[in-house]
């Protein structure tokens, strides 16, 4: 049974000094579990989209896979809430075992349990790409026209993958990492090479979400809105460039500068 994004209900809303009946949308909020090898590995609490690309990013991200040839298959079952897959590997058991977890959509808090494995998968960017001004604000502009859902609910987060010109993929979900993982899962799907390409991000940087763009192993995030401080650090440790406020022409760069050339 396929799942809904949204659904409309009825609601009672207060507007000019008086309560009327109406509808409004509502984002699907979704658990799925994911069995590796017959074993449970973690739920994860998103949008019933693209989820086969949500689980390929995210056990690719933990360290689970390193190559898509390590998948012998993935089975979604949305119907109940499972997603089987098959490696052509064994999982390490301490690994499993420190890996098993609920992972909640909520922002902030869900992430805070990865800090021993992020130090194992987080990868300092060997990216080589060179971006311009106008490019930065071009990717922002294409992925608020593209965030059309969350025009219509306010409640995803939204996310895209592009190299500045001619490729570019927008995701969507209720949890902020998800959807990076949803644009991971799509690029090892389609061996699309990842290192020269940026994330643009409609949401804060992040150390979480720092992190998560050094494992997809991305040289440049974009943002709409701020980095915290430490984001910020990580972002020069792990030569990654961070760009935030890109709003109405203008921007700010908050670590390595080089990867961006005014050509005007």
């Amino acid at each position: 049974m396929k799942q809904n994004m949204t659904y409309n209900l009825p609601i009672l809303k207060y507007q000019n000094d008086q309560f009327i009946e109406t509808t409004d949308s509502y984002v699907t909020e979704f658990p799925i579990t994911i069995i590796i090898n017959g074993e449970e590995f973690a739920t994860i609490v998103c949008s019933p989209k693209d989820l086969e690309e949500l689980v390929l990013g995210f056990i690719a991200s933990e360290g689970v896979i390193k190559k898509k040839s390590e998948i012998k298959s993935i089975s979604i079952d949305d119907s109940k809430g499972f997603a089987h897959v098959e490696l052509t590997k064994e999982i390490d058991i301490n690994f499993k075992k420190n890996t098993q977890r609920m992972i909640s959509s909520c922002c902030g808090k869900s992430r805070a349990f990865y800090f021993n494995n992020d130090a194992v998968t987080a990868k300092v960017s060997q990216s080589k790409i060179n971006i311009t001004p106008q490019q930065i604000i071009t990717m922002m502009d294409k992925l608020h026209e593209e965030s059309k859902i969350f025009k219509e609910t306010g409640g995803l987060h939204n996310a895209a993958i592009s190299d500045g010109d001619d490729f570019y993929l927008h995701r969507s979900d209720i949890g902020r990492h998800n959807a990076l993982d949803k644009l991971y899962g799509y690029c090892i799907e389609h061996d699309i090479p990842i290192r020269n390409k940026v994330l643009i991000f409609s949401g804060r940087i992040s150390s979480e979400i720092l992190i998560k763009a050094s494992k997809i192993g991305v040289g440049i995030i974009l943002s709409k809105s701020a980095p915290t401080n430490l984001a910020i650090g990580l972002a020069h440790d792990l030569n990654i460039t961070a760009v935030g406020f890109i709003r109405d022409g203008s921007f700010n760069v908050y670590s390595h500068a080089n990867r961006i050339q005014n050509q005007s």
